[in-house]
């Protein structure tokens, strides 16, 4: 499965090519950081370090693990990790999400309208806590899973 950086990379590529030259100002730069907005970063620095594993605990991560239609579900919203993980250990069947600086625990609903599937088994091998799992395997599989969701599973941008 193609990391999640290659597939940004890949998109900007292809916005690029597509304009065929026919808007000079627009350089892959630019293209990087479109197709890192449209996915839930501030810009494409953004993106490299959250996706590439070297977001230090407490950063920004994002709005990578929450689509448009998720705001419509009942879930537990946190500002600190100990209380989300003190939820998600009264619900184990849940996951637990990071959210920009803050965390989410989240039921099957929530995963299906990220345009996952619950029943994966990297969600088990991440002990159901993307933010223990941050960077493992299984949180870069999910991960690569999400950046291939449906596009109208990210807030537009």
């Amino acid at each position: 499965m193609r990391d999640p950086l290659s597939e940004l990379k890949t998109r900007a590529r292809l916005k690029l090519n597509a304009s065929g030259g026919r808007q000079p100002e627009l350089k892959l730069r630019g293209c990087l950081h479109h197709v890192a907005r449209e996915v839930g970063f501030v810009d494409w620095e953004h993106a490299r370090r959250v996706l590439g594993g070297s977001a230090a605990r407490g950063d920004d991560m994002g709005t990578f693990w929450h689509a448009p239609r998720c705001s419509l579900l009942l879930s537990s919203w946190f500002s600190t990790l100990d209380e989300a993980r003190a939820a998600l250990a009264a619900r184990p069947q849940e996951v637990l999400l990071p959210y920009r600086r803050q965390f989410v625990v989240v039921g099957d609903a929530f995963i299906r309208e990220l345009g996952l599937v619950p029943e994966d088994l990297s969600w088990d091998q991440a002990q159901r806590d993307l933010v223990s799992a941050y960077a493992s395997e299984a949180w870069r599989r999910l991960a690569s899973l999400r950046i291939l969701a449906p596009r109208d599973t990210f807030a537009s941008s």
